[in-house]
């Protein structure tokens, strides 16, 4: 792989670019440096206790992501997947701590076969990689490196074509109006998606079928039934992107693609994604852990790696702290938030990631009864804004006291709108009348398009105009949530990011770190443990 690609530079290069930019902005808060300075190093220690506490360990996720980068693909006689052929044999060989990789490499170095031919033997039945005689392992790693480099490489050339189209056809101004959708039938989504487009829409995000991230395999080719979405597959991204670029090339301007890598097969999704071109991805453990039941450290681990891939090759996540304003008390909750946004931010500079790549969740989820509402949440808006300035916010609309009054939703989203385009957010979910009733239709959605497009014009330069009163309401109450997320970080410290997440720390939600889905799926791995597609987005790779 070329070491100048632009986009994705080395490991170690992604994180020091990453840590060195936005580090400042012109504050209208007054907030207080030391303190903001103490929480990016508690958030810095937790981030580091959390890589000791998973260090040796690798998931049978993590080991699919390897055979899809050496090429594996297609489902056995019994619909399953073959990455999940493959590494399932050899973890029921008891081979999988030294990596599916190991086994594979020899497989190929042996027979001469690719890698795609040895998980189809494999599937028939005709090849048992734990029996073979073992080559010299420094010839299996020069061969499986070169594979891996070489197939990550054209995965790279393509997310080099991705930005330079993003580039020629230029996106719209920040904040990006990102939209869901999700029929169940992918070829419904993409009318869809070029619906959302003409309505003004930035961002199409498909919305996954109901529960597909408790699935231990990625559903194989285009699907036409999905539950409150539609599957997340390769070929389903393939249909999506190519329905938007016809419609990008078309009108000349670009529209993003988005979809969820979360769950048991997160790292996948980010491979898969990064494979058809997805520009954002929905990337968060925390959400699995505490609403899905989704083991801690299985997800943590997948999330790491999920991240490295979506840095390496250029694409933007989106984290989940919003979703603990829908079982937490907004008000009450903030100082989580806020700690967590540290958290998230710290873990995914350590994969790697630059702070552009980064879009930390947010939301505008308090209670409309609550009497300055409006001022609290445009002080937690302002706060999210001014602590991670380079970071594009991934603002999300009210939705948990959203009651089935379409005028009164409409009237809360027109304010989320107002605060959006005043504090600067990068990204932001639209919100339509219609939240807490049905499933949107299309022309709900566009309605919330024209009003978010409204609101936008009609006080795009509001937030240059603004100072916020000296110890008033706003720069007070941003204050507050900045030392009380620091209380909660020194304690996060101390107890370590498993011991808040069973403390019930975030969302209200206790989980034990010895239960959950998927806890059978983490391997430790021995002291020869080999991962060439972790070591190529490293920059460990062969020369």
């Amino acid at each position: 792989m070329q070491g100048n690609c632009s986009i994705h530079p080395s490991y170690a290069e992604h994180r020091q670019a990453a840590i060195s930019l936005g580090r400042t902005m012109e504050s209208k808060l007054d907030l207080d440096v030391g303190v903001l300075e103490a929480c990016r190093q508690l958030a810095a220690q937790i981030a580091e206790r959390l890589a000791a506490e998973t260090a040796g360990k690798t998931t049978v996720s993590v080991e699919r992501t390897v055979t899809r980068f050496l090429g594996v693909d297609g489902i056995s006689d019994l619909d399953v997947p073959l990455p999940n052929v493959l590494v399932g044999h050899v973890h029921d060989g008891g081979g999988l701590g030294r990596g599916v990789a190991y086994w594979l490499g020899n497989a190929m170095l042996l027979s001469g076969r690719s890698a795609q031919e040895v998980a189809e033997a494999v599937s028939a039945g005709t090849l048992d990689l734990c029996s073979l005689p073992l080559a010299q392992e420094g010839a299996i790693r020069t061969l499986i490196t070169r594979e891996c480099e070489e197939r990550m490489g054209e995965v790279a050339r393509r997310a080099d074509e991705r930005r330079e189209m993003r580039e020629r056809l230029g996106e719209g101004p920040t904040p990006l109006r990102y939209m869901l959708s999700g029929t169940g039938n992918v070829y419904e989504d993409v009318v869809h998606s070029v619906a959302v487009a003409e309505a003004g829409g930035d961002v199409v995000s498909v919305t996954r079928s109901t529960a597909q991230s408790l699935l231990e395999h990625v559903p194989y080719g285009p699907t036409t039934e999905g539950y409150g979405g539609s599957f997340a597959t390769q070929e389903n991204f393939r249909i999506m992107r190519e329905g938007l670029d016809e419609w990008c090339e078309r009108n000349g301007r670009y529209v993003r693609l988005s979809s969820f890598c979360s769950g048991l097969c997160m790292t996948e999704f980010a491979t898969l994604g990064a494979m058809e071109g997805l520009d954002n991805m929905v990337n968060d453990a925390l959400y699995g852990i505490l609403y899905r039941g989704i083991n801690m450290q299985r997800t943590l681990i997948d999330q790491r790696v999920s991240r490295m891939i979506a840095g390496y090759f250029g694409m933007v996540i989106n984290t989940g702290e919003d979703n603990y304003l829908r079982t937490a008390e907004a008000l009450e909750a903030a100082p989580s938030v806020t700690a967590s946004q540290f958290i998230n931010h710290r873990l995914a500079l350590d994969s790697g990631m630059r702070e552009e790549q980064v879009a930390l969740g947010d939301a505008f989820e308090i209670d409309p009864p609550t009497t300055n509402g409006l001022l609290y949440a445009w002080a937690q808006a302002q706060l999210t804004r001014e602590l991670f300035p380079a970071c594009p916010i991934k603002y999300m609309p009210p939705t948990r006291h959203m009651d089935g009054n379409l005028f009164r939703t409409h009237a809360c989203d027109t304010l989320f709108n107002l605060i959006t385009v005043a504090t600067g957010q990068g990204i932001q979910t639209a919100g339509v009348p219609t939240e807490g009733v049905f499933t949107p239709h299309m022309y709900d959605r566009v309605v919330g398009l024209e009003c978010v497009d409204y609101v936008f014009n009609f006080a795009r330069d509001l937030g240059e105009e603004i100072q916020f009163k000296p110890g008033g309401l706003i720069q007070t109450r941003a204050g507050e949530v900045l030392h009380k997320a620091h209380e909660l970080l020194e304690r996060i410290a101390e107890v370590g990011m498993f011991g808040a997440i069973e403390d019930g720390t975030f969302g209200d939600v206790r989980r034990r770190i010895d239960e959950g889905r998927g806890l059978e799926g983490i391997i430790e791995t021995d002291e020869r443990y080999f991962n060439p597609a972790l070591e190529v987005m490293e920059g460990v790779g062969v020369v």
